[in-house]
């Protein structure tokens, strides 16, 4: 199912998607359990940004696993390059397809899913009948616009004002064609809505970038 619908079957394909689905699992059992507990399952899709101070922003320690803070570094100079794994893939470039959302708009969502906890605490609390178990619900974070991973790099480039040095590779295992969300519950039950561009998260993650190459940490001294 593209875009993808929270009731869509999950049938993971690496260990990372398996252990969201195992502590969705729990969780459910937990507040199925437990009367009083309401819980929230936000399903990312995939973040991306900084704070537009340029304060705050993604700092992952070795080599990034993600495109975006990968692309950061090399634009900064700590990377040679990027490696795009696959261009034959069924899309309009031949690479994945993927949901890119601004960290200040999942944020947000944070807040809208707190919101609606409460607000069904109160219903629950005051409701003839006590319930016997617990309030869970699941809501895609997502755009709803799905975004190539060249595409992403030209968004990037364009940040950067100069194009950005990537190499094609092989396909990674349980890379699949396309994550895209499909928002609708969240918009509805939340009042939620990524507002935030693709072009905004990417001056964004640069202007954290600029201000801050090494993240959090102190860039290396040189041996004397």
């Amino acid at each position: 199912m593209i875009p993808i619908p929270e009731e869509c079957p999950t049938g993971p394909e690496s260990p990372y998607g398996k252990t969201k689905i195992f502590i969705e699992d729990i969780l459910r059992d937990h507040t199925k359990a437990n009367p009083q507990w309401n819980t929230a399952l936000l399903r990312y899709f995939n973040p991306m940004g900084a704070h537009p101070s340029g304060l705050m922003g993604e700092d992952p320690l070795g080599i990034p696993n993600n495109l975006l803070p990968f692309l950061a570094q090399v634009a900064i100079g700590r990377r040679e390059k990027l490696s795009v794994f696959g261009n034959d893939f069924p899309s309009r470039d031949g690479t994945p397809i993927r949901d890119y959302v601004h960290v200040v708009d999942l944020a947000k969502g944070h807040l809208a899913a707190l919101e609606k906890l409460e607000s069904v605490k109160k219903e629950r609390e005051t409701a003839t009948e006590k319930p016997t178990k617990g309030f869970s619900r699941e809501w895609n974070l997502g755009t709803g616009k799905g975004t190539t991973v060249l595409e992403v790099i030209k968004y990037f480039s364009d940040a950067v004002g100069r194009d950005l040095p990537y190499e094609i590779t092989a396909r990674r295992d349980g890379d699949v064609l396309d994550l895209t969300a499909k928002p609708t519950r969240a918009n509805q039950e939340l009042k939620w809505h990524a507002e935030l561009t693709m072009k905004q998260a990417c001056e964004d993650l640069w202007r954290w970038t600029t201000k801050n190459p090494y993240g959090y940490q102190q860039p290396p001294t040189e041996s004397k």
